[in-house]
């Protein structure tokens, strides 16, 4: 079993927790599941759960309340618990927000809208830290009284950069980190040291209209759809595991600019979609492919 650093859903309950486990399928998971809860006095709040014919495997999230569990000898027993089902599992409490680094360039509309959803309290994370290649927003950070970090990135110096970046993960204790519209492609090393916690957001014009200024090359060529993904980040460019998707139609009639408009409030809504469900353990890895509980 693989423990996380505690952090929060909808509502923070220091004797809540949350259970994410995939395993094969079989029958008398859930009873299993339940009654072993049961067993050490858990009322479960909330369940949801996924068979996938294709791989054979079976995909659970409970939230349960117990006033008795302690974190560690639940864990501890989980483990035990696991072994004869072949069951992969996490457990995590909701005591606390989860640790979360925002790395951004110099487009700030998912900064903007992540930040204002995390202080109006939408958002069960804690914002530790913003690194970005450019000043653009160390204001902004310093309104929200988040320490900015500018860690201007070249050719030369990547690699240096990069451990500089992942030093600050790892001085936050960060468990998240969103990469809200930051340009620079990060080195498989880095790709691999995040895997499964790093979130990354595109537009869906992906792979008609790559490179710079997306809108422009979709306005030219008279696109009736535009959009926005959110995905796991890997070492292959904007492949990751999609965790969440969505579309706006256009017409003719609009300009350039009411694309671009309408695109980055696209991503925004896309990309806190995914952090929020991401936070409160809503997303299972499925081989290439997500679980998404909702």
């Amino acid at each position: 079993m693989t423990a996380a650093n505690p952090s929060a859903d909808s509502t923070v309950n220091s004797n809540a927790y949350i259970l994410t486990l995939s395993c094969p399928d079989r029958t008398g998971i859930v009873h299993a599941v339940s009654g072993f809860l049961l067993e050490q006095g858990g009322n479960i709040e909330e369940a949801a759960q996924f068979n996938d014919p294709g791989t054979g495997l079976f995909f659970m999230r409970v939230r349960f309340a117990s006033a008795s569990a302690d974190y560690e000898a639940l864990r501890a027993k989980l483990t035990d618990f696991a072994k004869p089902l072949d069951m992969k599992l996490r457990l995590y409490s909701t005591s606390e927000p989860m640790r979360t680094v925002i790395f951004v360039s110099k487009e700030g509309h998912c900064l903007n809208d992540l930040l204002f959803r995390w202080k109006s309290g939408l958002l069960p994370i804690d914002i530790r830290a913003i690194v970005s290649n450019h000043r653009d927003f160390y204001q902004l950070a310093a309104s929200y009284n988040i320490p900015f970090h500018h860690l201007p990135m070249t050719r030369d110096n990547k690699a240096e950069v990069e451990a500089k970046q992942f030093e600050i993960i790892k001085q936050e204790s960060a468990d998240l980190v969103v990469l809200a519209r930051y340009m620079q492609i990060l080195s498989d090393d880095l790709c691999r040291k995040l895997a499964g916690r790093a979130i990354n957001i595109h537009h869906s014009f992906l792979p008609s209209f790559k490179g710079a200024r997306p809108y422009y090359q979709a306005h030219e060529r008279g696109v009736k759809l535009i959009g926005a993904t959110a995905h796991y980040v890997t070492a292959d460019l904007d492949e990751g595991p999609i965790i969440e998707q969505d579309v706006a139609r256009v017409d003719h009639s609009r300009t350039v600019e009411d694309l671009t408009a309408i695109g980055r409030d696209t991503e925004s809504q896309v990309l806190a979609r995914a952090v929020k469900w991401h936070s409160e353990h809503r997303v299972l890895l499925n081989g290439h492919k997500t679980v998404v509980f909702r």
